[in-house]
């Protein structure tokens, strides 16, 4: 087995690892608005539960050069983000998001995707996601420094389920029917493949 220390590798190294390691990730799409109004959208691959109770989620944006990124810049500012759960139906459009765009340019825009008005906030969200999450910023913690461009850990609370109605029932979402893909290394995703249930012990 390779040992390798990651304190003498590039960053591009690192990153090459962790996110061929850690796999499938989940992918939030995230939409925000600037201090001019502009509806921001992207994809953020290091995205999870923080907590059931309450209701909390991260979002690690890495910086680039240094720089806040539209989102995270958008999120300290209004306290406010909807996270979308990206689907099998939505990823093409999602992942058109992802182009560099400046900050007066909606992404929404670009990929075609539809705004809908938010329920507890001032932050739209899009019409394509089979679920959305309405969030207020918790906490955010800026990491690395130095040597490293950084990242803004954002720990968000969610205010407001959308939940599309064929998914849901009784109390719980169908996995199936939300078909969410995952985010693997490189250019690569994953589809929701075979299942199997182990019981926890008790």
């Amino acid at each position: 087995m390779r040992s390798i220390d990651p304190q003498t590798n590039t960053e591009r190294e690192n990153y090459k690892f962790l996110t061929g390691s850690i796999i499938p990730r989940p992918i939030a799409f995230v939409t925000t608005l600037s201090e001019a109004g502009v509806l921001n959208g992207a994809p953020f691959s290091y995205f999870n539960i923080v907590s059931s109770n309450p209701p909390l989620i991260s979002l690690s944006i890495q910086r680039s050069e240094g720089k806040l990124k539209d989102t995270a810049r958008n999120i300290l500012g209004k306290k406010e983000f909807v996270v979308h759960i990206v689907d099998e139906q939505n990823v093409e459009k999602v992942n058109q998001t992802a182009a560099s765009l400046p900050s007066h340019k909606s992404e929404i825009d670009l990929a075609g995707l539809t705004p809908v008005k938010s329920s507890k906030l001032s932050v739209p969200g899009v019409l394509q996601a089979k679920i959305r999450m309405e969030c207020q910023l918790e906490q955010a913690l800026e990491l690395g420094g130095g040597d490293s461009p950084g990242c803004d850990l954002i720990i968000g609370k969610v205010m407001q389920f959308h939940i599309e109605d064929e998914i849901y029932q009784d109390g719980r979402i169908d996995p199936l029917g939300l078909a969410a893909v995952s985010r693997l290394a490189g250019a690569n995703y994953a589809k929701l493949g075979s299942t199997f249930e182990i019981e926890r012990p008790k």
